[in-house]
């Protein structure tokens, strides 16, 4: 479009913005007519809601003898983890890789501790 359109374009819709209509309070009306969904309200149903949440979960988790499945998973993963790195370690140096076992390591622990912390503190700070 041209510098000429876009002047006509704003003309029409700053005229167009000074038009009052009237509408006998009918917009009052209408406005006084909705349900209130103030910010508080819609607050605490949601606050009510985690609480429930939580509470279900908690119960569930009990109930269903959560603890136990926790450390058996917990171990599970714990036995594959050491399994798998004892196994690296062990065919490493027979293999034709030029892998040194501690960068290995140095290089696991950058990946399960700095990692994951470093991803918890940008995902706080912008929340």
């Amino acid at each position: 479009m041209t510098d000429n359109d876009n002047r006509l374009i704003e003309r029409l819709f700053d005229e167009a913005s000074r038009q009052q209509i009237a509408d006998d309070g009918f917009t009052e009306r209408v406005m006084d007519a909705l349900p209130d969904s103030s910010a508080a309200r819609v607050h605490r149903l949601s606050l009510l809601w985690t609480w429930f949440c939580i509470l279900t979960g908690g119960v569930l988790f009990f109930l269903l003898d959560g603890w136990a499945v926790l450390k058996a998973a917990l171990l599970a993963i714990a036995s594959t983890v050491l399994t798998s790195l004892s196994v690296l370690l062990t065919t490493a140096p027979t293999a034709d890789l030029r892998l040194d076992p501690v960068l290995l390591l140095v290089l696991l622990a950058f990946v399960l501790v700095v990692l994951p912390y470093q991803t918890a503190r940008r995902l706080s700070t912008s929340l």
